[in-house]
């Protein structure tokens, strides 16, 4: 790797680290919203010369901006509509407006969607609907969110399409959504039963509405929270389109970005064709303010933060020294990559060290017997990599889409408190595969 030349002659490797370290403390303690955070120390790698302002627009992931764009839009109409107000009527009714019953129903309903769709369009379908529930129960929205958070990975690592660094693997691999689905599923439902049996001891036991809370829900008519039925049908629609599009999506060539913008584009359009251009503007505004456009910075930065450590050579040094470390032996290969892309996607992006492992991974193939003998090591890796987002709020990009919403509605999602009860089910979570991959693959 070419040298770079910085301000005060500084090593690119330490400077890019220490900036992420400093980020994440900042981010830790809480002081600074964490967008001015990753704003200040994106443009600190530029200034200090670690990477150039083209090399830093080239790390920033604009699909995934691209697609937390599209689907925040598409989100801000429906909720115009009054469509999750319908259906949290519907899911409390369902239940008998049991609030123990209401966190494991919205628990498995975030899994199964996170796997069919994508965990980050699943988080923003389904958030709104989970405030408007506790909303209405009077009960503490924080732990809904924080199961459905946990939930949305774990459900996104059993297919293709759950979770990126999976799109990633089988890319490289050649493997299809129903290879991801047969070989993960399994420790994907053994991992969602045990934190549903946790969250149930831990949360669901103690929660409770008042019996006026629960009468007045299971008094209401869900069909007269429809507020513009004809906007909603439209919304739906594209909704259905789009999760088409995201399906087919390695059929048809078009990134997932591309998508979210193409519906957000449409149904737009379709709510102020009839309108006047003064109206349309209004209604422009509106849409574009239900944007959290906190989290989308956020991730901007952290992408160039990330970015300058990886330019730097330090996840291409981590993974060969990770490698190396194993002497070989495919058993210790395997597990060593489970858990060192669990630790390490816990507190950076497993994009980039996804990106980072393939070509390593690759490389390991004379010493396994062929391209065959690779695939315990990219499902370890595929498992690792995306349970290991569990692991603090800033390890996945449904966590921090959550924690906007959240806020935005005034329900505190704070880094420390996330982490503290989530950092525990991710390393259970790991054991769990830990023992899988043993038992299908290695003995």
């Amino acid at each position: 790797m070419e040298p770079r030349h910085l301000l005060f002659g500084l090593d690119p490797l330490w400077v890019a680290s220490v900036l992420l370290l400093l980020a994440y403390l900042a981010i830790i303690f809480d002081r600074v919203n964490r967008a001015i955070v990753a704003g200040i120390g994106a443009c600190l790698v530029i200034v200090l010369g670690v990477l150039t302002q083209e090399e830093a627009i080239r790390g920033v992931d604009f699909n995934t901006i691209m697609l937390l764009a599209g689907m925040m839009l598409i989100v801000g109409v429906a909720r115009r509509t009054g469509l999750f107000e319908y259906v949290a009527i519907r899911a409390v009714k369902t239940v008998n407006a049991n609030p123990a019953a209401i966190l494991a129903l919205l628990a498995v309903i975030t899994a199964v969607f996170s796997a069919l769709v994508d965990n980050v369009t699943t988080v923003l379908l389904v958030a709104p609907v989970t405030l408007a529930i506790t909303r209405q129960l009077e009960v503490d929205p924080w732990p809904y969110l924080f199961a459905q958070v946990v939930a949305s990975n774990v459900g996104g690592t059993s297919t293709l399409i759950g979770d990126p660094p999976n799109i990633m693997i089988g890319s490289a691999a050649g493997y299809t959504f129903n290879d991801f689905l047969f070989n993960l599923g399994p420790v994907i439902v053994i991992i969602i039963a045990v934190h549903g049996t946790i969250g149930h001891f831990v949360w669901g036991r103690r929660l409770g509405a008042s019996a006026e809370a629960r009468a007045r829900v299971l008094g209401m008519d869900e069909r007269a929270s429809i507020t513009n039925p004809r906007l909603l049908r439209h919304t739906l629609m594209v909704l259905a389109a789009v999760m088409l599009a995201f399906l087919t999506a390695r059929t048809t060539h078009l990134e997932a970005g591309t998508i979210a913008m193409l519906g957000a584009a449409v149904l737009l359009l379709l709510d102020v064709h009839d309108r006047t251009a003064e109206e349309q503007a209004h209604q422009v505004h509106a849409s574009f303010g239900e944007v959290e456009w906190i989290t989308l910075f956020f991730f901007i930065g952290l992408f160039v933060m990330v970015e300058g450590v990886s330019s730097t050579g330090l996840l291409q040094i981590l993974g060969e020294r990770l490698l190396a470390a194993t002497g070989g032996d495919p058993t210790v290969t395997v597990l060593a990559v489970l858990w060192a892309s669990a630790i390490l996607s816990a507190v950076l992006d497993n994009i980039p060290f996804v990106a980072t492992m393939i070509p390593l991974v690759k490389g390991l193939a004379p010493a396994f017997g062929g391209a065959a003998g690779l695939e315990p090591v990219w499902w370890a890796l595929a498992l690792g990599a995306c349970l290991g987002g569990n692991g603090s709020l800033i390890g996945a990009s449904a966590n921090l889409t959550v924690a906007g919403i959240a806020e935005r509605a005034g329900v505190p999602f704070r880094f420390t408190k996330f982490t503290a009860r989530a950092f525990p089910l991710m390393l259970l979570s790991v054991g769990i595969a830990h023992i899988y991959l043993w038992l299908r693959y290695l003995r």
